[in-house]
């Protein structure tokens, strides 16, 4: 049990858990934004290709039951939206990625000789001269 205490402290250590936390609190945020531009915007728009109906009043009676299949399709439209945002986020994050890890870095200039490199080497010059 000690063993298992450790792992899980240091498993909330790591940055990714605060990092997953950040993402669910701002995916929380942007759903309700989803959901809106979904019911506001996209949905009274398609209302006006189905006779004005909202999809929300788009329902079926089956014996006392009442299936209401607007909701759905409307859930379904706010996780196509969803994912799609996603998917371009990731894909740019990507492209950013891969062209910072493209761009090569410059090397440093060789560090400059010794004075007693700079020494040897007149040596070395005037002994190939005399020979």
């Amino acid at each position: 049990m000690k063993k298992f205490m450790e792992e899980f402290k240091q498993f909330i250590a790591r940055g990714n858990v605060m990092d997953m936390a950040v993402g669910v609190i701002i995916g929380g945020a942007f759903s309700s934004i989803t959901t809106s531009l979904i019911n506001d915007i996209i949905m009274p728009l398609l209302g006006i290709f189905t006779s004005s109906i909202s999809f929300a009043e788009l329902s079926v009676t089956v014996g006392s039951a009442v299936i209401t299949y607007g909701n759905f399709i409307q859930a379904i439209l706010n996780f196509l939206i969803m994912a799609l945002v996603v998917f371009c986020m990731i894909k740019a994050l990507n492209s950013f990625h891969r062209k910072k890890e493209e761009t090569p870095a410059e090397e440093p200039a060789p560090p400059e000789p010794s004075p007693e490199e700079k020494l040897l080497t007149e040596i070395r010059d005037l002994l190939k001269e005399k020979s």
